[in-house]
């Protein structure tokens, strides 16, 4: 029997089907939980000011308008402090890593049966976090992109994206309230442990992982 809970739960997600799946499995944990629909990014920046008593995303990364990890860079921008938990079927170790790194509580795939999920969605319904068990990730090949990912930091991956995005040193400080002389000394660290020269290679290797080249 599920838990009575208040405040509102975004399920965003073009697929109409998982939609209603999620939909079914919050209401049956949280029965007083108002649930939300939305099918694009857009309609996800609409609906968060009309509902500021939103306490969790559940997000798809792979929306019609939405590339790559925009949808989570702009929720960790605009709204720093809503809870969000990716829902996704890119299941690449890159994809998880830079999940996480971006601030998501949870990577739950799409393809995890429908019990399982709700035994995930309950632990973060609780305020608890998930992340696919490292041996159910497919190992990196031998200094292929994911390989050499996995040298760094949350906090240089973090830095990398926002490279790939094209955000000068200042604006990457500013958003994660670091000095820009840190920021300066990550980008130096990363671009060691990538074997890069710039930070134009270190764009375009970041664009190359996304795509799961």
């Amino acid at each position: 029997m599920g838990t009575t809970a208040t405040g509102t739960i975004i399920i965003a997600d073009d697929h109409p089907l998982l939609r209603i799946a999620l939909r079914l499995s919050v209401e049956r944990l949280e029965p007083g939980t108002r649930v939300i629909e939305v099918d694009s990014l857009a309609a996800l920046k609409a609906c968060l000011p009309q509902h500021p008593d939103t306490r969790l995303v559940l997000l798809d990364l792979m929306m019609p308008d939405v590339e790559d990890l925009s949808s989570l860079q702009y929720l960790r921008h605009e709204w720093p402090h809503l809870k969000v938990a990716v829902v996704s079927g890119m299941e690449d170790r890159s994809w998880v890593r830079s999940v996480e790194a971006l601030g998501a509580i949870a990577f739950i795939p799409k393809a995890t049966p429908v019990e399982q999920t709700q035994q995930i969605l309950a632990k973060v319904l609780s305020g608890g976090s998930w992340w696919p068990p490292p041996d159910s990730l497919p190992p990196p090949l031998p200094d292929s992109i994911d390989a050499r990912i996995e040298r760094l930091s949350p906090q240089e991956l973090r830095i990398l994206l926002y490279i790939k995005d094209g955000r000068l040193n200042k604006q990457i400080a500013d958003e994660l309230s670091i000095r820009e002389s840190t920021v300066k000394t990550h980008i130096t660290a990363l671009l060691r442990k990538l074997d890069l020269r710039s930070r134009t290679q270190a764009a375009v290797l970041a664009q190359r992982l996304l795509v799961g080249s």
